[in-house]
């Protein structure tokens, strides 16, 4: 962007509780309309991560009380949802979640459905989340695969930082300490792979699994997962 005047700007979202700090944008009016555009699906609410819940709304305004930079309200968001939204399938529990407001309800979830949460509590404070993918070995280093869920949020200072609040266990260490990524899972074996898409909505083989099964354990028994290409 050499020889471009940038200009530093606050950026508000009606309805949410926080206030984005944006650095670095360009002057001209065309070029402020595109930069929030482009951000407008990362913000917006949908069917699975429905930030607009009462529930939702609610916990993320706790998150965010008193704060206001929107790294350390990421920071409070990632781990509330890493270390008290138990993992479905750690814990054995039931009912199978996949909206963002129930899995705040009922305070458990999936890797897939905790992403949604984690995207809702984000998208609530004002800061752009969306979902990533990943492709993993269910067991040891032998087919067959899974997804897994996790997601994307765009921070001022870093841009966007993947962040991976499945909850930690033996073995398995996500942090949130950006610009270094400390995910649950590193890709090790031929199959396996990062998938480099942010999305703005669950995809459809998990929406597939979590709106179908009924029971942690039938959705242990039939994971989503995609064929690379």
């Amino acid at each position: 962007m050499q020889g471009v005047t940038l200009w530093p700007m606050r950026l508000t979202i009606p309805g949410v509780f926080a206030t984005i700090s944006v650095e670095s944008v360009p002057l001209s009016p065309e070029n402020r309309l595109a930069f929030m555009k482009k951000f407008d699906k990362y913000l917006a609410p949908c069917s699975y991560i429905d930030w607009e819940h009462s529930l939702v709304k609610r916990k993320a305004q706790q998150l965010s009380q008193g704060v206001r930079d929107p790294t350390d309200i990421a920071k409070a968001c990632f781990r509330y949802v890493r270390d008290e939204i138990k993992h479905s399938n750690d814990f054995q529990l039931n009912p199978v979640t996949c909206k963002a407001s129930e899995v705040l309800e009922f305070n458990t979830g999936y890797c897939y459905a905790k992403s949604h949460l984690l995207a809702a509590l984000l998208r609530a404070n004002g800061i752009p989340a969306g979902l990533c993918y990943q492709r993993l070995m269910i067991e040891n280093s032998t087919p067959p695969f899974c997804l897994h869920g996790l997601n994307a949020v765009h921070l001022p200072s870093v841009g966007w930082y993947r962040i991976d609040a499945r909850g930690n266990k033996d073995g398995v260490e996500a942090d949130f300490i950006p610009p270094t990524e400390r995910l649950a899972f590193p890709i090790t074996v031929k199959g396996e792979a990062d998938l480099l898409e942010i999305w703005a909505e669950p995809i459809p083989p998990v929406l597939g699994v979590l709106t179908s099964c009924k029971t942690y354990r039938e959705v242990a028994e039939n994971l989503p997962d995609i064929e690379l290409l």
